[in-house]
């Protein structure tokens, strides 16, 4: 049994944001490539690595909605000024009003003046209820654009980033950016910005009318002020770093959820519940432990400060009242400065408080930032103008490895001309999937070329190159829409009638007319309604509406029951006419009828020729074939 220590770096590595993608899984972990191979994990940090750099990055998002924050700040700036101001009223209301000469007569005069100055103090307090107001509607604003711009901007990133980076990272870890992160950041924008923005007003008002007012009482305050500022730093830095563990375990649960949800039915069908509770349970404490350190170190802050801050009162309390005794100071000096004393210490203990805030917003700005800076797919050379693509593919002497000094294939050099099927069979981590992975420009190659109608791939635009290339691959998905809209999904501008031949032609539209609503019933779960057979029929019609030059058939029918791998079959054949299409073989029956099969072992091919050829030479292939063969 791991200790505690052991288990937490184990389940840190797993689930920190390093990921086998699901369509490279198999080879590789075979070939190396996997989490915990020599590539190991790409861990998101929670941790601002430079504090700096991330301020000024946030402050980018703020500069387009200059105008709104240029507002908010004023309607800061006035909401504080006539708090202040009308604090310093009560100087000479207390002291002509209230505190007068006993020999004064004029008791209605002063009830008529009293009444003035608190009818003026009211309106005061008014404009700074009313800017306050509007300085935090104006803020909502600037904060809700700021995230709408930061959630664009990294969905966008999301689309440009190469199929690795994907292979690398938890969906559970990438969705916390969307959720958790921004929404850390939203807090900050919203209230907590123009807090310290106005505390900062307060505290420099603060300080010029403390001393205005008694330089002696001024002086006490400012003198203790360094204390409780070193106070509140201690506290802030204890809790800047439970706030980061609490974001990295915050992370951790998040991508171990993803993958146990998603992965439910294995869960179930190995009787997997009880370690994967045991493990989520585990999870669950280390996260709710460093929330609670967290929360605590932030909720320290406040009671004390708060006592600090009263020992400073009662300090500056009693000095005040000795100058009112042996100096003449006047009463209503002496009620204003104890009342700028608090004004004082609040924006410091606001200011303080809102830190922790700020630093767990920057935490997860960094984690978006990250996202945004990651390196999207890269266009090597220039690009050769195609108007149109007819299907000759070529490699010659290709190697390709996932990791540096680790190949995963080597030397792969074969030809299809349109019209053509050329087949892959092998064992697990055999390099079959990557052959297509390379072809659809997921990865680069190392070494030797890649031709497509006698251009170099790396010099076509990939959006031309994917538009031309249809993949059918064994795990289907399914978007929640309709049947219609996910056949479409192969060609955004196909009409409605373009969907229906596409239909016909995967053999999926007698089973579509049969559903509930037809082409127009909603689809859910990844299609969760229908079967295995159905969804791929569907994925088969969707590579027929987009009508490719090139065609890749990843394993399409290896989940499926014969019966239903007939009609899938047809559809493929129907599908395959004229086009240049590569397959990768689960069932060698379904490959028979290709021009050529290449046999691949250890990323290289070991033997290539047509089915009856191959059975001749008695080699690999002649195993497989007479032999029980199941190839994943």
């Amino acid at each position: 049994m791991d200790n505690r220590e052991d288990r937490y770096a184990r389940l840190q590595k797993k689930y920190s944001g390093s990921r086998a993608g699901d369509g490279q899984k198999k080879e590789m972990q075979v070939m190396g490539r996997g989490p915990g191979g020599p590539r190991g994990g790409m861990h998101a940090k929670g941790k601002p690595k430079h504090l700096g750099k991330t301020i000024l990055r946030m402050l980018q998002y703020l500069s387009h909605e200059k105008a709104l924050l240029i507002g908010a700040l004023i309607c800061a700036a006035v909401f504080t000024l006539s708090s202040l101001a009308a604090s310093y009223m009560l100087r000479p209301i207390m002291n002509r009003f209230i505190y007068f000469d006993p020999n004064e007569t004029d008791l209605s005069g002063r009830l008529w003046g009293l009444a003035g100055g608190i009818g003026v103090m009211a309106i005061v307090y008014g404009v700074s209820v009313l800017s306050q107001w509007l300085q935090q509607r104006l803020m909502l604003a600037v904060s809700q654009r700021s995230l709408k711009r930061m959630r664009g901007e990294l969905y966008n990133k999301l689309q440009t980033l190469p199929i690795q980076y994907f292979d690398t990272h938890a969906v559970g870890d990438v969705m916390s950016r969307f959720t958790n992160d921004v929404d850390t950041v939203g807090e900050m924008l919203n209230t907590t910005l123009i807090q310290i923005i106005s505390g900062a007003i307060t505290l420099v008002g603060t300080v010029i009318l403390m001393l205005y007012t008694s330089p002696i009482l001024g002086g006490i305050t400012l003198v203790v002020a360094p204390f409780l500022t070193w106070v509140s730093k201690a506290i802030i830095q204890k809790s800047r770093n439970a706030y980061v563990k609490q974001q990295k375990n915050l992370g951790m649960l998040n991508g171990f959820s993803e993958e146990t949800i998603s992965g439910q039915r294995v869960v179930k069908v190995f009787n997997h519940e009880d370690v994967a509770l045991d493990e989520f349970e585990y999870l669950n404490e280390e996260l709710c432990e460093a929330q609670i350190q967290a929360q605590f170190r932030a909720g320290i802050m406040g009671p004390v400060t708060h006592q600090l801050c009263n020992i400073t009162y009662a300090l500056t309390a009693c000095v005040g009242g000795i100058l009112v005794v042996t100096r003449g100071f006047d009463i209503g000096g002496l009620t204003v400065s104890v009342n700028y004393t608090r004004h004082f210490n609040r924006p410091i203990n606001e200011i303080s408080m809102q830190m922790n805030t700020v630093f767990s917003a920057l935490a997860g700005a960094e984690r978006v930032f990250e996202v945004l800076d990651a390196e999207p797919e890269q266009q090597v050379g220039k690009i050769v103008p195609l108007d149109t693509m007819k299907g000759h593919v070529e490699l010659r002497n290709v190697s390709f490895g996932y990791v540096p000094g680790v190949t995963v294939l080597h030397d792969i050099s074969l030809y299809a001309k349109p019209g053509q099927k050329i087949a892959f069979v092998g064992s697990t981590g055999a390099g079959k999937t990557t052959v297509t992975n390379l072809l659809s420009r997921f990865y680069d190659i190392e070494s030797g070329a890649i031709t497509i109608d006698g251009a170099p791939i790396e010099q076509i635009d990939r959006h031309f190159l994917r538009s031309n290339i249809a993949m059918v691959l064994q795990d289907t998905h399914l978007f929640t829409g309709t049947v219609r809209e996910n056949i479409r999904y192969g060609r955004p501008d196909a009409t409605d009638e373009e969907c229906i031949p596409a239909a016909k032609l995967a053999n999926a539209h007698d089973f579509i007319t049969r559903l509930p609503k037809g082409y127009e019933t909603e689809l859910t779960g990844n299609g969760a309604s229908l079967s295995q057979g159905q969804r791929q029929l569907i994925a088969i019609a969707r590579a027929a509406v987009a009508d490719p030059p090139v065609m890749i058939l990843d394993e399409a029918t290896s989940s499926i029951d014969t019966r239903t791998e007939k009609l899938v079959q047809d559809g493929m054949d129907a599908l395959m006419k004229g086009r240049t299409v590569f397959v990768i073989a689960h069932r060698l029956s379904t490959i028979m009828n290709s021009d050529c099969i290449m046999v691949l072992d250890q990323g290289r091919i070991i033997e290539r020729g047509t089915h009856d050829e191959l059975i001749e030479k008695k080699g690999t292939y002649y195993k497989l074939y007479t032999g029980v063969f199941e190839l994943e």
